[in-house]
């Protein structure tokens, strides 16, 4: 009886846990990696494709930040984003013959050979608070690496008194500003982040705060 042998060598396609930065940091790597390349010719997907995937996926996540049916549109497309990466992950597979070097010059990563002990996440913090449209402040998160997502608190404050009631809002990226809207002229806020892991919460960031115009 013949043996059929199994690629040893296998592409990441742990896509799902990934922040929407990474997800799209994997897929641009992938268009790089697979244009030209002579060891994947023929991709399920073509690299312009992926490219639409990922313009609509970005476009979907700066609406969604304001809209519940916008995040509905977000989260569709970052489900034919994997979809699609993951085509091509199956294909990179077959036609790498279990070369490593092979596989890393499509963009992917290999396979780690066990699942990687889940790490802290360093402190959250917010790198700056600025006036939007009138009754709205702009709030830019640090991104973190391994983030899944930030939550962000906000609340009114008196001059020298402590914060009134915090308002929380989940916000899926750092990577544009998060708006906080509805706010009243004239009243300073006060603003804290944090992020979430494998591990859970980090600790509220340190505060920043901002009279509303």
């Amino acid at each position: 009886m013949s043996t059929v042998k199994l690629n040893q060598i296998r592409p990441s396609l742990a896509l799902s846990s990934l922040s929407a930065e990474q997800l799209v940091a994997r897929a641009n790597a992938v268009i790089t990696g697979i244009s030209g390349n002579r060891a994947f010719p023929n991709p399920p997907v073509e690299p312009a494709a992926l490219k639409a995937a990922i313009d609509a996926f970005l476009a979907a996540t700066a609406e969604a930040l304001d809209s519940k049916k916008a995040r509905v549109e977000r989260n569709k497309r970052r489900v034919d984003l994997i979809r699609k990466l993951r085509q091509v992950g199956h294909y990179v597979e077959a036609n790498c013959n279990d070369d490593a070097s092979t596989l890393v010059s499509s963009g992917f990563e290999p396979r780690s050979a066990g699942p990687a002990p889940p790490q802290t996440l360093p402190p959250a913090g917010i790198l700056k608070l600025e006036q939007g449209a009138s009754g709205q402040l702009l709030v830019h998160v640090k991104a973190l690496r391994k983030a899944r997502y930030y939550e962000l608190r906000y609340a009114p404050v008196g001059q020298d008194g402590p914060p009134g009631d915090w308002t929380t809002a989940a916000i899926s990226t750092a990577r544009t500003a998060s708006p906080i809207s509805s706010l009243t002229p004239g009243v300073t806020y006060v603003v804290q982040v944090r992020a979430y892991g494998n591990l859970g919460y980090t600790a509220w960031s340190d505060s920043a705060s901002r009279m509303c115009i």
